[in-house]
């Protein structure tokens, strides 16, 4: 008789534990690879691999120090330590057409060295478990600065998408905040009202992720939670709890690999 109600217990734990639709990953930004400072890079990948709820990791700008080609591959080829699978967002540093890496061919090297999924352009989705996350570039590569810059045609593309997918919760991640963390007129993003009201037509919008100012900071605006990151060695595990309900909650700490 022990034996079943101990078994039971664990029947009713292991199903309140599948009905519970949570889930985690881990934002790295403002890295700046290079090869004099790839310990920290391999810090935080010895430290992300041991997490076991973690499913994957979205690295949000300026990944590398310079944009370099050979650089951009060092990076990638440091990454295949990460058990995780992972995804790329484009900041000011990583992109200068000057030097031989445009968005194109820094989204074309991508292509060919990343097994796990192979993007084609800096905008891209991709769903997690009923989830949409929107990978959005406001980088520039003629002449690039630390203004972000979303064009026309990147705020249509992700309306459309809003729209598409308005059946599930949507989170938008880009290396420039929507909100700043704090006023610094060569880091705003430019137009970012015009951004901001375009989000307000769609009620599936939960949280803007970034990094770019340096800080962490969470803000919450027309009911769309706004984070931004400081640069590694910090980074943030982010967790989605019951994201299967029209108001899932999002909940984020902030760990240094040391």
């Amino acid at each position: 008789m022990k034996k079943f109600f101990v078994l039971l217990s664990l029947f009713i734990l292991t199903s309140l534990s599948a009905l519970s639709k949570d889930m985690q990953f881990v934002q790295i930004s403002d890295l700046r690879y290079s090869q004099n400072n790839s310990d920290v890079l391999r810090k935080i990948i010895n430290d992300v691999n041991k997490l076991p709820d973690t499913e994957f990791v979205i690295f949000t700008g300026d990944n590398i120090s310079e944009a370099k080609p050979e650089i951009l591959t060092d990076f990638i080829k440091e990454l295949k330590a990460l058990k995780k699978q992972y995804y790329i967002v484009i900041g000011e540093k990583d992109v200068n057409a000057r030097k031989d890496l445009s968005k194109k061919q820094y989204v074309s090297i991508l292509h060919k060295k990343i097994r796990r999924y192979k993007p084609t352009t800096p905008n891209y989705v991709f769903i997690k478990h009923d989830v949409l996350f929107i990978i959005a570039d406001g980088s520039k590569d003629v002449i690039p600065d630390s203004l972000g810059f979303y064009k026309d045609g990147v705020l249509e593309w992700i309306d459309a998408n809003l729209e598409v997918y308005s059946d599930k919760n949507a989170i938008i991640v880009q290396h420039f905040p929507l909100v700043a963390p704090y006023e610094k007129e060569t880091y705003r993003t430019y137009k970012a009202d015009k951004y901001l009201d375009m989000l307000k037509n769609h009620k599936n919008i939960k949280a803007v992720i970034s990094g770019h100012y340096g800080v962490n900071k969470e803000q919450t605006q027309d009911e769309i939670l706004h984070i931004t990151t400081a640069p590694a060695p910090q980074y943030r595990i982010i967790d989605i709890l019951n994201y299967e309900t029209k108001n899932p909650e999002i909940w984020s700490v902030v760990k240094e690999s040391k």
